[in-house]
């Protein structure tokens, strides 16, 4: 029993530095897409990432397959999230895409796949806190379309790396997956100049050296370091877990913008809050008891 209970804590705790890292990013490229399209952030974050897992890209075919569906996935992910953000707030996008918290478990049961009742549970208790902790109140506006997609992009790749992170190397299949996401947007960012697409697509051309450290933040701890641990924690905790365990990233940027902007929780803000830490510890119940 307790050869499970490591690999699953020390899955948790990879899963839980990814939130934390995630948390910082909100504003980061919130100011970033005011400088840089969307789809060039998408390609310089990921191309950079992608530099540092070179030794690994190996010719697999197996890899390859895995990390350009997880990869295509994971690119419509990011650069929706991306485009949201240039019509909505921080706080909307972070809730929107916690939604994935509830169709992570939708898409397990259609797959035939049994759901604790305590997870499924804890998935509507997690995103009323996210709610609770990151609705702002405004009217819904064409950001919010664009990041109902992410939610549900991300919410397949989270199913989908459950599998492929069993089948294959961790670190290979990092790499594939971050060169995989470079290339989807390198081919938007060639198809968006083709056709004089928008701004959002096919410029400005160039990234501005303002915008150099937030790229650089963003491909290096929010990329790199955060899908080599998605992938590792993925291999020791399931979809529906992981997928509860990523609705903490709004409360991690919530506590940033605390410490760091001096931004106040509030009475709603703590419950959410608290609703979230209560998701977490009734997800682990049906684990913990004997």
């Amino acid at each position: 029993m307790h050869g499970r209970v490591g690999p699953h804590a020390a899955g948790i705790a990879a899963l839980l530095v990814v939130t934390l890292l995630w948390g910082t990013t909100f504003a980061v490229i919130k100011g970033a897409v005011t400088h840089v399209a969307p789809l060039h952030l998408t390609l310089a974050r990921f191309a950079i990432a992608g530099s540092i897992f070179l030794p690994w890209v190996v010719r697999s075919r197996h890899a390859w397959g895995a990390g350009l569906e997880l990869g295509g996935w994971l690119f419509l992910g990011y650069a929706t999230q991306a485009v949201g953000l240039r019509y909505t707030t921080a706080s909307r996008s972070a809730f929107i895409t916690a939604a994935s918290v509830v169709l992570v478990p939708l898409l397990i049961t259609a797959a035939g796949r049994r759901v604790p009742r305590s997870v499924s549970v804890a998935a509507l208790v997690a995103l009323a806190g996210v709610g609770l902790l990151s609705w702002d109140g405004s009217p819904p506006n064409v950001g919010d379309a664009w990041t109902l997609v992410t939610a549900a992009a991300y919410a397949v790749y989270v199913v989908r790396l459950e599998a492929h992170a069993l089948a294959v190397d961790t670190r290979r299949l990092t790499a594939v997956q971050l060169w995989s996401v470079a290339m989807f947007a390198a081919l938007g960012v060639l198809a968006g100049r083709a056709v004089g697409g928008p701004s959002a697509v096919g410029a400005p051309p160039a990234i501005p050296p303002s915008a150099w450290a937030a790229v650089a933040y963003l491909a290096l701890a929010a990329t790199a370091v955060t899908t080599w641990l998605q992938a590792a924690g993925q291999r020791r905790v399931t979809a529906p877990e992981a997928a509860l365990i990523y609705t903490l990233e709004p409360l991690w940027a919530a506590l940033f913008a605390y410490w760091w902007l001096g931004e106040s929780l509030g009475r709603r803000g703590l419950a959410g809050a608290a609703l979230v830490v209560a998701a977490m510890l009734l997800s682990q119940w049906p684990i913990r008891r004997p």
